[in-house]
This record gives structure tokens, C-alpha cells and sequence, in this order.
């Protein structure tokens, strides 16, 4: 509250200090604007060029925000003559205030225009919309990489885990993030109202989202758990279950986080899914004592790319199995006939297909990467559309073991490797 009344009061002090400076003048061209913010030195007037530049930026079209972005990777370095400077300084005398000096001389000039950007009101929800454009450019112009790579800088310190705030979703929470909740699903597809409220209001489900105090009412990432007694197989078996409000809590003994959706495009690779889940366990180990398994019931998004998708050295028998499933229609009635043929492909996929040293697939970076094992495979486990084009109706349960968290997370970090379900070796291919 205590915040938000002062981002009030801000909001009202741009609004009066705009009126004094600009009222009666030219509007000032958005390159002007940018030299004007990196030259002022009184506060209230930094924050209000700041304002009238996010909104001067908002306004653009889309070759005017390519414009943009090439004038802060042009024009918005760090300074030549003081980094060679601060470097011959360095080479003469090695030590900690001249490294220092040259490691502050070495940061561009666009990490204090973003910066300084920040301090108007609701600037932080108007540079992570902007990164969103920055990224939608990077393919066509990679030069710009740079330009993302201070944005990447920067949000990973304003959203580091300290500034993170836990919520739990329930049917009382406010219309307004309900209504991002739905459209920010992007696992299962909440279908409307009544599918939320299966989701969050029966006593055996729970959802949990990260906020920040910047982005009022704006979710960063969430996690749907479904509390069961024992491992699923099927997303249908959770998404359907009509009956969990007459089991008694004392006998749940397994939470399954069945979904999770990052909600801001621009905040992309920025990690909250590693502090969140290890938050939530510790969340639902102290108000269910008798749950002691946590596991997900995961998609395999990128199996079908994989499939098809001809490598060289691929092992012979590898490749004979990716012919065999590709020959088969991406249909309920073949996920369900030759699951075990399906099954197999999914494993090896998981296991042996990868990008670098590590999975090739995004889901299993994720979770094997915040210390989790693959424990089980099913066949014919999500039938819908999505989960028959992507993934041929599999998917994966991945265990979060308290005891091998931390080890798990370093054997996979230093050497790419995978912990998984021994049951689970007899389905590898082998050279």
C-alpha cells in the first residue's frame, strides 16, 4: 500500500512538472530526448524527460523502433578514450581502484539511459514491453544483440529473488490478475471462468505466481499444482478429476506442478522458475506434512521438431526409430497403439538428443537444470490437438528429490549429465 501511494504521488508530480516544462513548446524529437536525459542533472526534470520519452517511444511504428534501438547500439558505447584510458592506467598499476575504474569505464552508456529511464513511474512496465520489441528484431538484426544484452543485465537485477513477492491465486484474488491468469496459460489452455475455477478452487489445487512491486498486478510467472496420492500419467486424469473435493488432506502425498507460464515476453531469460518451485515446495510441505513426492506431469514440446529433423551422427537404430514413429499419423488412435514404440522415441529424445551438452529440449533444460531427474515416461498422456502435434501424446514426469536437488543441479551444470529412473535404461539406444 505504503508503494503504491507513492507511485501516486510521483504519477502526480510528472503530471504538474510536464505541464510547467512543455506546455506552449514543440514536442521534442525522441533523439532530443535522449540526449537531454543523459545531459540533465536535476531529478524531477530526469524523471519527467523520462516520462515523455517512454511515451514518445510508445507512439512510434515499427521501423521507427528499429531507428531506435540502432541509435543505442550506435551511439550509446562505452567511451574509447576512457576505456583505453582506464586500461593504460590498469597496465601501469594493477590494482583494485584502477581495476575498477576501467570496469566502470568498460559499461555502456546505455546502462544509464536505461537506468535513468526507470525512475518514472511505470517506466519498468514500459521498458520490459520494449525489450519485447527488441526481441521480435534480433533474428533480422543481430547487431542489436548487444542493446539486449544490457537490458538482460539490468533485469536481472531489478528482479532478483529479494525483490520477488509469492502470491497464492485463489478464487478471491482480484478479477484483474484472474484475467491475466487465463491468458498467460500457455501449457493448457484455460478454456473459460468455470475451467479457472477448477483449476484453483477445489481443496486439492493450488496456484502460485511471482509479483514485483513495479508491475501492479502483473504476474511474472505461475505455477498449477494439483495434490494427488500418487504419480500421474495423464494430464486428463488432473484436468478432469471432478471428485478431489471429497479426499481427505491427510491422505495427499504427491504434488504435481502441471503447469507453468511466464507471463512477460520481455523478461525472457531472466530465471524465476527455479526460485518459484523450490518456494512452493517449501509452501506445500508446511501445509500438507504428508505430501513427501514432488514431481511435474510435463509436455515434450520439441519431440515432433526433433523427429523430423535428419542429423549424421545419429546412431543407426536411433534413426530407424525416428523413421518408424514419423511414418505413424500424429492421432489419439496411434499415440494409444504403439505407445510403447512412442515411449521409447521419447526417452532417447529426452536422454540423447542435445544442444551442445546439454537437452535439446527447453522443458528439460529447465527442470533438469534446477536439479530434477526424469522419473517417468507415458504414452497417450495428453491427446489434446497440441499435445499430439508437439509431442505424440507423451509426456514426463520429472522428480524433484530434496535430497539430490543440489547435486543433481552441479552434475547437470559441469557436465550436461542427466540423473533419470533406472526403469528407464533399457530403453536406450546404444552404440
Amino acid at each position: 500500500m505504503a508503494f503504491g501511494r507513492f507511485q501516486d504521488f510521483l504519477f502526480g508530480l510528472v503530471k504538474r512538472q510536464r505541464s510547467l516544462f512543455f506546455t506552449g513548446s514543440e514536442e521534442a524529437s525522441i533523439a532530443e530526448l535522449l540526449d537531454k536525459l543523459m545531459g540533465t542533472v536535476g531529478e524531477v526534470s530526469g524523471i519527467v524527460t523520462a516520462r515523455q520519452l517512454l511515451d514518445h517511444y510508445n507512439e512510434l511504428e515499427d521501423d521507427q523502433k528499429l531507428e531506435f534501438f540502432q541509435n543505442l547500439e550506435q551511439n550509446f558505447n562505452a567511451n574509447q578514450a576512457v576505456v583505453r584510458l582506464a586500461f593504460e592506467s590498469y597496465e601501469q598499476d594493477p590494482s583494485s581502484a584502477n581495476l575498477n575504474k576501467l570496469s566502470k569505464a568498460t559499461v555502456p552508456a546505455r546502462n544509464e539511459l536505461l537506468k535513468r529511464l526507470n525512475q518514472t513511474p511505470g517506466a519498468t512496465h514500459d521498458l520490459v514491453a520494449m525489450r519485447t520489441d527488441l526481441l521480435g528484431m534480433l533474428n533480422d538484426h543481430p547487431g542489436l544483440g548487444s542493446v539486449d544484452e544490457d537490458f538482460v543485465r539490468l533485469f536481472s537485477s531489478w528482479f532478483g529473488r529479494g525483490f520477488l513477492v509469492l502470491q497464492t491465486i485463489n478464487w478471491s484474488t482480484s478479477a484483474a490478475i484472474l484475467e491475466r491468469i487465463i491468458r498467460y496459460e500457455a501449457v493448457h489452455e484455460i478454456k473459460d471462468w468455470d475451467d479457472l475455477r477448477s483449476r484453483i478452487d477445489p481443496p486439492n489445487r493450488r496456484c502460485f505466481a511471482y509479483f514485483h512491486l513495479a508491475l501492479i498486478d502483473e504476474p511474472l510467472i505461475f505455477v498449477e499444482v494439483a495434490l494427488l496420492k500418487d504419480v500421474p500419467g495423464s494430464i486428463n486424469s488432473i484436468l478432469e478429476d471432478e471428485e478431489s473435493e471429497i479426499i481427505d488432506s491427510s491422505e495427499y502425498n504427491t504434488a504435481v506442478f502441471y503447469s507453468i507460464s511466464n507471463c512477460q515476453p520481455g523478461l525472457k531469460s531472466i530465471s524465476f522458475g527455479n526460485f518459484l518451485i523450490k518456494q512452493v515446495v517449501q509452501e506445500l510441505q508446511s501445509e500438507f506434512p504428508s505430501i513427501k513426492t514432488f514431481v511435474t506431469l510435463s509436455p515434450l514440446p520439441g519431440l515432433q521438431k526433433w523427429l523430423n529433423t535428419e542429423s549424421s551422427d545419429e546412431l543407426p537404430e536411433l534413426g530407424e526409430l525416428k523413421e518408424q514413429v514419423n511414418e505413424l499419423p500424429a492421432s489419439e488412435e496411434a499415440a494409444e497403439e504403439h505407445g510403447d514404440l512412442i515411449r521409447k522415441l521419447a526417452v532417447n529424445y529426452l536422454i540423447q538428443a542435445k544442444r551442445g551438452k546439454f537437452p535439446a529440449d527447453s522443458v528439460a533444460r529447465f527442470h533438469l537444470g534446477n536439479g530434477a531427474s526424469v522419473h517417468q515416461l507415458h504414452t497417450g498422456a495428453d491427446l489434446s490437438e497440441k499435445g499430439l502435434r508437439q509431442s505424440r501424446g507423451a509426456m514426463v514426469n520429472y522428480l524433484y528429490d530434496l535430497n539430490n536437488i543440489e547435486t543433481n543441479h552441479e552434475h547437470y551444470a559441469t557436465n550436461g549429465d542427466i540423473e533419470f529412473n533406472d526403469k528407464l535404461k533399457s530403453l536406450l539406444v546404444k552404440a
